[in-house]
């Protein structure tokens, strides 16, 4: 586990940033952007403040000049894809389904699966032969399986695309494996939200642990770790307008329990940030939380 590194000059700030002429642990507040890397204050020659990190912001979303490889963004990128195209290789459809990862790892409270035939149902329609399968029925790891599979190559561009931006901002600022709890946890908090919202729909896609990212950098922007000039709370309000203006194909519970789930853990983490036993506690309370929601919901169905 890598050991967390703190800003020289602020020392209760975290960051995965670096001067690249000394070495030294600098926050957003105190890097200046230099033609090669990043440069603290004391070898920009200039002083730096918050106001100046906007730029800084979307260079460090690219994973430019910032000497760090977003390690966890990519390797989750790497998932999703490589289980899309696993699911095409073992007959599934273009769309992500008809096929055997989709049928068992896509969320729902409860339905009637018939091996080998028809898929999924819902639980009230009768079926000769069917079973009851889903989270009611015990399939709890439907809850981050689902965060791993989408509805065709347009769905896992759109949340890949916006995993890749939104994930390197927050990876490079809280550190890989704070990035990988936050993302599981808020994840799982979407599961929960879209369960509690839409229990007999059929759930699958990133987008509750991407609004979890975006949570999350909001709270990070408000403790005034990162500056955007209010561009994230414009993203989170303008993809809370497309959520409900296409609640009808879009998980309206999976987004609300993602953002909630990471604004919820990126408090916790910013204050247990000494801490990596912390850190874990409330990334641990988080789930627990969305599972007994989860539960709550769901115990009628089984």
């Amino acid at each position: 586990m890598q050991e967390p590194r703190y800003c020289y000059r602020h020392p209760d700030r975290e960051t995965g940033l670096s001067c690249s002429e000394c070495g030294r642990p600098i926050c957003y507040e105190c890097m200046t952007p230099a033609p090669v890397g990043i440069r603290c204050p004391e070898h920009s020659g200039k002083p730096q403040g918050i106001g100046k990190v906007t730029a800084p912001v979307q260079r460090a979303a690219t994973g430019i000049g910032s000497g760090r490889v977003n390690a966890v963004t990519l390797a989750l990128i790497a998932i999703n894809v490589a289980v899309f195209a696993v699911e095409l290789a073992s007959g599934g459809s273009l769309s992500g389904t008809g096929n055997w990862i989709f049928e068992h790892g896509a969320l729902f409270a409860s339905g009637a699966y018939v091996p080998g035939g028809v898929g999924t149902v819902p639980a009230h329609v009768s079926v000769p032969g069917a079973q009851l399968v889903g989270v009611a029925q015990g399939e709890w790891w439907r809850l981050i399986t689902a965060a791993f599979l989408h509805y065709g190559p347009f769905h896992l561009a759109v949340n890949m695309y916006s995993l890749f931006f939104a994930g390197t901002l927050l990876e490079q600022v809280i550190g890989r494996w704070r990035f990988a709890l936050l993302y599981l946890g808020s994840g799982i908090a979407g599961s929960a939200g879209a369960i509690w919202l839409s229990p007999n729909s059929v759930t699958v896609g990133a987008s509750g642990a991407i609004f979890g990212i975006l949570g999350a950098l909001f709270v990070l922007e408000r403790r005034r770790h990162i500056s955007t000039g209010g561009q994230i709370a414009g993203l989170i309000v303008l993809n809370l307008v497309f959520t409900f203006a296409l609640s009808n194909s879009i998980s309206v519970g999976g987004h609300i329990g993602g953002l909630i789930g990471g604004v919820a853990l990126m408090w916790m983490l910013l204050n247990t940030r000494r801490s990596p036993l912390l850190s874990i506690a409330a990334t641990a309370a988080v789930v627990v939380i969305s599972l007994a929601i989860t539960y709550t919901k769901v115990r009628g169905y089984a």
